[in-house]
């Protein structure tokens, strides 16, 4: 089967794993367990930051990959990166909120999973119709959607800060359930394909593989 209720329930197979490889990280484990600090959340925001910033950058250049026959996916897609392309300066305001100096996170280099997600989102982003890509938005906006609300939560009362230092958490984890709603109404315009139902599943699983080991990488 290829159609979008079969690719859902194998992306959320994918999600589960992934969801499970994130709660085992030092990062998310220090946070779940009440040993987060400060420190840790300043390192958390330069993580995710470079891969925020990139998300509207490769959206965007996966739009203008996509052919004629479907315009209305490219136009979802170039709304999505209009939407999305000045999040990262949330994570900045945070930062800011938190403690730490402006130039710092605006500075800060890729960590080596920042650096392999990001090669492999603009690498699939160049192909001809890169509908593959569907499943890692499934990733990145499910995480959104499921966990950003519930850590943004954590960190405020652990760390006894105020939401205007998590905004970029709990923002999302308001919006990025209906962007899911939107990715669903995407995939109908690219399913039924067998060959293309498994390519989305595929770039979830690297993207998730990829987006732990962004968050393994990351050190308070």
């Amino acid at each position: 089967m290829s159609d979008a209720a079969d690719v859902l329930r194998r992306l959320t197979v994918v999600f589960a794993d992934f969801e499970g490889r994130l709660e085992a990280t030092p990062l998310i484990r220090k946070l779940t367990r009440g040993r987060f600090s400060l420190e840790d959340y300043r390192a958390f925001l330069i993580g995710l930051r470079q891969q925020v910033k990139d998300g509207a950058l490769w959206m965007s250049r996966a739009a203008s990959n996509i052919d004629e026959a479907h315009l209305e996916l490219r136009s979802k897609l170039m709304r999505h990166a209009v939407t999305e392309h000045r999040d990262f300066r949330l994570l900045d305001a945070d930062y800011v909120a938190a403690g730490g100096a402006r130039e710092e996170i605006e500075t800060a280099p890729k960590n080596i999973g920042s650096e392999a997600l990001s090669a492999w989102m603009f690498h699939e982003a160049s192909k001809p119709n890169p509908f593959g890509l569907l499943g890692a938005m499934w990733i990145i906006e499910g995480l959104g959607s499921i966990k950003a609300a519930e850590w943004g939560a954590l960190v405020r009362d652990r760390l006894s800060l105020p939401d205007e230092a998590v905004r970029f958490l709990l923002y999302h984890g308001e919006n990025d359930a209906e962007h899911i709603g939107e990715f669903e109404a995407m995939l109908g315009l690219v399913l039924p394909d067998p060959a293309v139902a498994a390519r989305i599943v595929r770039t979830a699983e690297v993207t998730a593989r990829l987006y732990a080991l962004q968050i393994e990488e990351i050190t308070g």
